[in-house]
């Protein structure tokens, strides 16, 4: 559902059109991206439309950097150990 919202709003039902679950569990994941910063919606009549909250995935993003870098390092000391103790 992100990847497709950054490509602009959409409604709840064109998040759900292609995806095999019922419009309330689509309803369900949209509480909890909202609840989460991830998105923000807007009711306009019976119409709830959806958009990306711009850098609202910079913190998972920085974790997900130093988590990167960390098993890295640990990998690489791996091997240089396992090529000395061949």
């Amino acid at each position: 559902m992100v990847e497709r919202l950054r490509a602009g709003r959409l409604t709840v039902s064109e998040l759900g059109e292609p995806l095999t679950m019922t419009l309330a569990a689509v309803g369900k994941h949209v509480a909890v991206l909202e609840a989460a910063g991830i998105i923000r919606t807007t009711k306009q009549g019976r119409v709830r439309s959806c958009a990306i909250v711009p850098r609202a995935l910079g913190p998972a993003s920085n974790w997900l950097a130093e988590q990167e870098a960390f098993w890295n390092t640990r990998v690489d000391a791996l091997e240089t150990y396992l090529e000395e103790n061949q």
